[in-house]
């Protein structure tokens, strides 16, 4: 038997008689809600599971269970339209720019392949995986944040410990970025102080800020929304394609749990892309507007940046109703142009691609 309840507005009566708990983010998984309740197992269809309290779980013998890297595609798409968008109308190659991600994990790993493929430098933060690793790759923070042009940020929201994510870019950290650089946040909106993200924007150490993630969501600061290049409602993460593998994972996980069945399981019909995901109008005085246009024809943040400023308030809404958006791996590139050398780099993004064929003079 399943029962479904808006995730924002579940209570601990509604968990009378429930064996497990399938969430996603805005249901806060805590002593308020699950003391007292039969819930044995709770499974996250994201990616992040710092909405479930797993101390308090791990000692009441409730199991939980994440998706780990399930939307890490959808959010190297998003920060591949952010980039195409920024140096698009910044009239700039992404090529020999340097790229600072933060946090390397299942989306930063991803994240920082997309930037080798688009042929910038790419710097690597991730205090934890130098540990493990050893230093080579990696770099501190300080030193990412005085070079880097573009910055994003993948990190987990830790409240504390060595290795404590919330307000991670304050005014001092603001004060060490290479002035004009831009942020990109699309991990959790307390990792950035807003007070210093504010700042930054308007004494000009930003370039500006492309900004998916909130402080107090789904209530954004409207001070802060008005001042960044491109504001969205926490939808980085939500391509078709990613919900479905974080389904598919979540609910293998309960499988397991209950003994059920569901190893082999996967979700059917995923819908396709608008148009077929046939790209075939792309055109662009270079290669690299080509490239561009692709990457923003799959994904464009300035549409779902006009929604959200007409309608703030709106913003659960808009992100619950967002429009199916596949990754790259779902659309074919016709190309128009011949030799402009992108093939390679349409398909290590993972587009399909198909090149015209240079007529033979007889």
């Amino acid at each position: 038997t399943v029962r479904y309840f808006p995730g924002s507005r579940i209570r601990r009566a509604d968990l009378a008689g429930a064996d497990a708990l399938v969430v996603r983010t805005r249901t806060c998984c805590s002593a308020e809600l699950l003391e007292g309740t039969p819930v044995r197992f709770i499974a996250t269809a994201t990616s992040g599971h710092d909405h479930i309290d797993t101390a308090w779980c791990d000692a009441h013998s409730v199991v939980w269970a994440s998706a780990p890297g399930c939307n890490a595609g959808s959010v190297q798409q998003y920060v591949a339209s952010a980039l195409a968008w920024v140096t698009l109308r910044r009239g700039i190659s992404m090529r020999g720019l340097t790229l600072g991600v933060v946090g390397a994990g299942h989306v930063g790993k991803r994240v920082a392949e997309l930037g080798r493929i688009l042929g910038m430098e790419v710097l690597m933060n991730d205090p934890p995986r130098a540990r493990a690793e050893g230093g080579d790759g990696f770099v501190e923070l300080a030193d990412l944040l005085t070079r880097a042009d573009l910055l994003t940020l993948h990190v987990p929201l830790n409240t504390d410990g060595p290795d404590c994510t919330l307000k991670l870019l304050d005014r001092q950290a603001f004060s060490l970025l290479k002035r004009g650089a831009w942020l990109i946040n699309s991990s959790r909106g307390e990792v950035v102080a807003g007070e210093a993200l504010r700042e930054g924007l308007q004494n000009g150490i930003l370039g500006g800020a492309v900004i998916d993630v909130w402080e107090n969501e789904p209530a954004p600061d409207p001070a802060l929304l008005g001042m960044v290049t491109l504001g969205t409602p926490h939808i980085a993460g939500y391509s078709a394609d990613g919900k479905a593998m974080g389904t598919r994972m979540i609910v293998r996980s309960l499988g397991r749990f209950f003994g059920l069945p569901l190893d082999d399981w996967s979700p059917q019909d995923i819908p396709g892309p608008p148009g077929g995901g046939i790209l075939s109008a792309l055109t662009g005085r270079s290669p690299e507007e080509l490239l561009a246009g692709a990457i923003l024809a799959t994904c464009n943040p300035e549409i779902t940046d006009a929604r959200l400023r007409n309608a703030p308030e709106l913003f659960e809404n808009l992100r619950e109703n967002y429009p199916v958006r596949r990754e790259f791996g779902a659309y074919r590139v016709r190309q128009t142009m011949k030799d402009t050398g992108l093939e390679k780099v349409f398909g290590d993004l993972g587009f399909a691609v198909e090149v015209p064929r240079c007529n033979r003079v007889s």
